[in-house]
């Protein structure tokens, strides 16, 4: 971490020139920090605010001087914070003083420009808005809810449903649509409320400033409308086409930045008074912060699928007089991808090998090292390496590697001209063989260590006969893995499924042993084969 540079203190005598060059400007000078309290105040914005000095340092404006807490106040106050660009605006300081104020915010606070105005002068005339809307219980309430409830949302769309279904019945609105910019153009997140046909023709617009939902994006200011016609003065090119009748349009901010736009309309006429656009401005960005921890989610999700799926086998090869199926399921919990595989692989007109491992996680890096050992098996295998020398060159790779991750595998060779099969293992699940009179037996191999541990590792393979007819069964430990169920009873209750099963269908076979797995918190693949006669 770099700390930047502290300010430099000023000594005493620059101190005092400084505090004389701004008592000599006109008008008057104060400086808030980032939290909106006062921290200085020059004598002539004293005067202008009607207030001792003493009481506003420290303050919040708002709470000091209980005229300037208006809506227009409050959203230049929060534009000048979220864009760091300088705003504007007049306010009425009871009973008949205009003042015109100018913001000139950067990282550490803002600095303020006072000065005589006149109503419109620098901003919108301030109205006077009933101090109505929701009490600070309500609000609070709505906040504690919406926040919890936006904890269980995972991706975009479940913040978008989670939303609508906190927010439009608890402030009364009508519809709803959560908007974002996409390489340069509008992008319709989710919505609730409205006419699909009227909302794709925004979908995919170019961003433009003429669209409330753009603009306030861009600026980070807050629109509120309490008639179509303050809206179409604000933004002429708009079309009444959604038979609302007053809307409001808040800026989604996360980390200091607005990433999109979330539009609320009323079927009635509704006036947004400062209580309720705080509460609005307030849950807008526990919105804005799940909607990007969403984005984010969705990212990583699609990206480790696109991952996975290019890494697994999209079709398994044909090879003469033998029936495969193959099924893969992602665990439940974290990204959905893991570092389970299977392969087949063609070796020649009589012989093939087949092949299924784990590797250690359920992340991206599980998937990519899983790419690698396939890659590394098959590589083995066609070069004509028999199955245990398949396991020991492909652990040299993984220990020089040193990916941190362990992997079982097991490796088969099949020679379907003599009927017979040989296996190797590295600290996987011991295979099923049905045989064909429907018995039931695990074959015995030698369990050897999982790959990645030990270089020099030795692994031995066992041969056995695989006649037409039966079924052998490969399959990583989330087919069978419970907790509070003993391994040997879950392969056996394995074994039972297969010995009931049509072997001459693998596909419904598959199917079977699929739907009788345990909830899959941890991937599963499986691979069946049966040679023909």
């Amino acid at each position: 971490m770099v700390t930047p540079p502290g300010r430099p203190t000023p000594s005493p005598f620059e101190a005092a020139a400084l505090s004389a060059f701004v008592d000599r400007l006109p008008g008057g000078s104060c400086a808030l920090d980032l939290h909106g309290r006062v921290t200085f105040v020059s004598p002539g914005a004293a005067v202008l605010l009607g207030v001792d000095r003493a009481g506003l340092v420290g303050a919040l404006p708002w709470e000091a001087l209980p005229w300037m807490d208006v809506p227009h106040v409050e959203d230049r106050y929060r534009a000048a914070l979220v864009s760091r660009r300088p705003q504007a605006f007049t306010v009425l300081r009871p009973p008949d003083t205009w003042l015109a104020f100018e913001l000139y915010p950067d990282a550490t606070g803002l600095s303020v420009r006072i000065a005589p105005g006149a109503p419109g002068e620098e901003g919108p005339e301030a109205r006077s808005v009933p101090a109505a809307g929701p009490s600070r219980a309500t609000v609070l309430y709505h906040l504690m809810h919406l926040a919890s409830t936006l904890t269980e949302a995972v991706a975009v769309q479940d913040v978008v449903e989670q939303t609508a279904d906190q927010l439009l019945p608890a402030l009364g609105a009508q519809a709803m649509v959560v908007m974002a910019p996409e390489d340069g153009r509008l992008r319709i997140v989710g919505q609730r409320g409205f006419r699909a046909e009227l909302l794709e023709e925004y979908d995919a617009v170019p961003l433009d400033s003429a669209i409330p939902g753009v603009d306030v994006m861009a600026t980070g200011v807050p629109g509120f409308w309490t008639t179509f016609d303050e809206l179409r003065e604000a933004y002429p090119a708009t079309v009444h086409e959604d038979g609302m009748a007053a809307w409001a349009v808040l800026p989604l901010i996360a980390s200091g930045r607005p990433i999109g736009s979330l539009l609320l309309a009323y079927a009635r006429p509704h006036v947004f008074p400062p209580g309720e656009r705080a509460a609005l401005t307030s849950l807008a960005g526990l919105v804005g912060q799940a909607l990007e921890r969403a984005r984010l989610y969705d990212a990583k999700h699609h990206l480790a699928h696109r991952l996975q799926s290019a890494l697994l086998p999209h079709t398994l090869p044909t090879v003469p007089r033998l029936n495969v199926a193959a099924r893969y399921l992602p665990a439940a919990s974290g990204l959905g991808v893991g570092g389970d595989f299977y392969d087949l692989i063609r070796l020649d007109e009589h012989t093939a090998g087949a092949t299924i491992g784990d590797v250690q996680g359920h992340n991206v890096d599980a998937a990519a090292l899983m790419g690698q050992v396939r890659t590394a098996v098959h590589a083995h295998a066609t070069a004509g390496a028999p199955p245990d020398d398949v396991l020991a060159r492909t652990n040299r790779l993984l220990t020089d590697l040193d990916p941190g991750l362990f992997t079982s595998c097991a490796y088969v060779h099949l020679d379907l001209a003599t009927h017979r099969a040989c296996v190797a293992l590295a600290g996987h699940p011991p295979p099923l063989i049905r045989h064909a009179d429907g018995r039931m037996e695990p074959l015995r191999a030698p369990p050897g260590l999982l790959l990645g541990i030990e270089p020099d590792t030795p692994y031995s393979s066992l041969e056995f006969p695989l006649p037409p007819g039966s079924v052998l069964a490969l399959y990583t430990d989330g087919l069978v893995e419970a907790p509070g169920v003993d391994l040997d009873d879950a392969i056996a209750a394995l074994a039972g499924l297969l010995e009931a099963g049509d072997p001459a269908d693998l596909d419904e076979m598959a199917d079977i042993l699929i739907r009788h797995a345990p909830a899959p918190e941890d991937d599963i693949a499986l691979l069946l084969i049966s040679p023909r006669a």
